[in-house]
């Protein structure tokens, strides 16, 4: 059986587990290790259940701990070749990954990872690349979109592939025009390299899911410009307007920003 736990979620640090009885796999790795030890501890699981790490972008947020559990774990880490190059320069990477670890993906080029048949595809942000993933294991599709600038062809057809999504709900637009932001940084994150609005969120999923879309996690909200129940009434809002009704078509649920979600059954 498949399952998922998002150990974080948002600026303070992003990681993300999908599992089976047999094999492991994490998306970015920007909580700290000691933390992420005593997370696993919690949830009767071990690092060495890990076998693969996957990277969507080079902000500290989300490479935090890549070179320390590499390291400790003796992990390959998966990224494409821009991002790696952005993880050597990242100065919050305390700890640099070993040559022998650097594994290269290319957008739009599937590869086999043990049970997990991933697929890489660009995603807009202003990193040094970004790229999300569709990971397929016994025909389950699970795809995950976050630091969003813009909702791409191309991201909304994996969108319309998947039995299970994370995408990002950054930000509520009233909340970041009246928060204490800076002009420039505002700009930044309404820009089509920033951040997902919780409405243009919302469209994105309406507008392309699949009759067969489960199950719906909001994921990377600012705290801020943003707050879960807001996100989530938002996103509700804008499905009913399109005839999709959450807890009776799909499942939607706010991903939390500091403290484990799940684990969730992909059946």
């Amino acid at each position: 059986m498949l399952k998922f736990i998002s150990f974080g979620s948002g600026s303070s640090g992003n990681c993300y587990y999908l599992y089976t009885e047999t094999d492991g796999l994490i998306i970015d790795i920007g909580v700290g290790l000691r933390t992420l030890k005593k997370q696993f501890r919690d949830y009767g699981l071990s690092l060495s259940s890990i076998h693969y790490v996957l990277i969507t972008h080079d902000h500290a947020d989300h490479i935090k701990s890549v070179g320390s559990i590499s390291h400790e774990c003796h992990l390959p880490i998966y990224a494409t070749e821009n991002v790696h190059e952005g993880i050597d320069r990242n100065y919050c990477v305390a700890r640099k990954l070993p040559s022998d670890m650097k594994r290269i993906l290319e957008p739009g080029k599937s590869l086999q990872l043990g049970c997990f048949h991933v697929t890489p595809f660009s995603v807009p942000h202003d990193a040094t690349e970004n790229v999300g993933y569709q990971i397929e294991v016994n025909g389950i599709n699970f795809c995950i979109i976050t630091d969003v600038g813009d909702v791409t062809d191309e991201i909304r057809q994996y969108i319309s592939n998947a039995d299970y999504l994370v995408i990002e709900a950054n930000h509520d637009i009233e909340m970041l025009e009246q928060g204490p932001y800076p002009q420039h940084l505002k700009d930044r994150i309404r820009s089509k390299i920033g951040h997902l609005c919780n409405r243009d969120c919302a469209v994105a999923i309406a507008e392309n899911m699949k009759e067969g879309l489960r199950h719906v996690w909001l994921c990377h909200l600012s705290e801020e410009n943003n707050h879960p129940e807001l996100a989530r009434k938002t996103v509700e809002s804008v499905l009913r307007s399109y005839g999709i009704i959450a807890g009776k078509d799909l499942t939607l649920e706010v991903l939390k920003r500091k403290t484990p979600s799940g684990p969730y059954e992909l059946l």
